[in-house]
């Protein structure tokens, strides 16, 4: 297979991944005639990884959180988009190889972002359920409905109680709203589902290894956000850390133990970096080491930005925070630093604007921390909701998320309880594939 990308005496720009930062990045330049964008990416679209839980927990259709990036480029003739796995850079050619064959590059922008961290416990990586992706919180979803289903024809309360119970691992945004999600529809949705089902005998548990929840924020929230959880009736532990989980029995490192099927893992993430870099560019967390201008520490013409790129400033020693914010301004002054390079100008040096944190712990309850304000409850969760709505691309997806939002407000009743899987063809389904294959290589020839 050949990537067919068009040589021309523009300068080429390859970014890897279209989550927040690569997307703003190939936006600003898409329409600058100095530049070919080629926009490499696993999947044709963009997700807005923050509703990841509402997908999970029903609230949301998953293409209510996903935008196609050929809608975003399809006027735009310097900008190629091809889905793809990159495999690796080779930094010495200016090439990175993907599964389509290799493609040259100018300048590359790496902002693979991050992936879940299991901390190498492999029984947790075999048995746990993650939610880094929409295809991992579809598949949530569709276990924790199928449990419920399964919870209605076991005789033992010991297999009832490991279908209903959850155990979420991770006290930052994810797990927090995540666990208020879970505790509200416990409350109003679940029992009229579920007659046969006494959702009183229904636990669930936030498992937090530091000391307090959404570390990253004022300690005003983080005791708003617990007080919230356990109103909600949600079980917190805190410095606690899991040790180990064999599919019924989650272990913590002080012992004690928790019977469920369900282990939900929010607890931390690590970077993705692209195979072939040089380890010594490799810092903390598997973050790339950037300067102030995002070039890879020992580059010029190989950049990193998002959550992949760690960059050091006097008031974030240990890289920025891991969320969509220092991606989407990184992604823009670097659009207008690669103009300002071309016109041999001087770069602008990135500093981040933090704009603040905010987290949501069920209705009506939200904490948001500003930089000139901190407020919780009621105005809180509005402003929760007006951010993440005008953050999400494209005005169909903000009309269908706000539709959704108020129907689940007045009437309680999430609409999406549905268990779909995906039916695969019967036979021999990898050789189904070769043959395909085959065939395609056949007729090119």
């Amino acid at each position: 297979m050949n990537p067919n990308i068009p040589q021309t005496d523009r300068k080429r720009v390859v970014i890897v991944g279209a989550g927040f930062g690569g997307l703003k990045l190939a936006r600003k330049l898409a329409n600058r005639s100095d530049f070919q964008v080629v926009l490499l990416n696993r999947q044709n679209y963009h997700e807005f990884q923050p509703l990841y839980y509402q997908v999970a927990t029903a609230g949301l259709e998953a293409n209510s959180i996903l935008f196609p990036l050929r809608a975003v480029f399809g006027n735009c003739k310097n900008v190629h988009i091809r889905v793809t796995n990159v495999t690796g850079v080779r930094p010495a050619d200016k090439t990175v190889d993907t599964e389509l064959g290799p493609i040259t590059y100018d300048w590359l922008v790496i902002a693979t972002g991050a992936d879940t961290n299991f901390f190498n416990q492999q029984n947790i990586i075999e048995k746990a359920l993650p939610m880094k992706s929409v295809a991992e919180a579809i598949a949530l979803r569709n276990r924790m409905l199928q449990n419920f289903e399964d919870a209605l024809s076991v005789e033992s309360e010991d297999e009832r109680e490991g279908f209903m119970d959850v155990v979420v691992v991770g006290g930052g945004p994810t797990g927090v709203e995540l666990c208020g999600t879970l505790a509200e529809m416990r409350r109003t949705v679940l029992p009229r589902d579920y007659p046969e089902l006494d959702f009183m005998k229904m636990d669930i548990y936030l498992i937090e290894s530091g000391g307090e929840l959404l570390g990253p924020m004022s300690k005003q929230s983080q005791e708003h956000s617990l007080a919230y959880l356990q109103e909600l009736g949600v079980n917190v532990r805190l410095n606690t850390r899991v040790k180990d989980f064999d599919g019924r029995i989650v272990t913590m490192n002080d012992g004690s133990t928790l019977r469920t099927n369900n282990l939900i893992w929010a607890a931390g993430v690590k970077a993705s970096p692209l195979a072939g870099l040089p380890p010594e560019v490799l810092g903390r967390g598997g973050r790339i080491i950037v300067d102030r201008y995002n070039q890879v520490q020992g580059f010029t013409d190989v950049f990193a930005i998002g959550d992949v790129a760690l960059m050091s400033e006097e008031k974030w020693p240990n890289g920025h925070p891991q969320v969509a914010q220092p991606a989407i301004q990184q992604g823009r002054l670097l659009a207008k630093n690669m103009t300002r390079w071309l016109k041999n100008q001087a770069p602008e040096e990135f500093t981040y604007r933090d704009l603040g944190t905010m987290a949501t712990i069920g209705r009506g309850l939200a904490v948001v921390d500003l930089p000139f304000l901190k407020f919780q409850g009621v105005l809180a969760w509005l402003t929760w909701l007006f951010v993440h709505l005008m953050a999400i691309v494209g005005v169909k997806n903000r009309l269908a998320i706000f539709i959704n939002w108020m129907f689940n407000y007045l009437t309680y009743n999430n609409s999406l309880r549905l268990i779909i899987r995906q039916k695969m063809p019967k036979g021999d389904f990898s050789a189904m594939q070769e043959k395909l294959s085959d065939q395609l290589e056949v007729s090119k020839t």
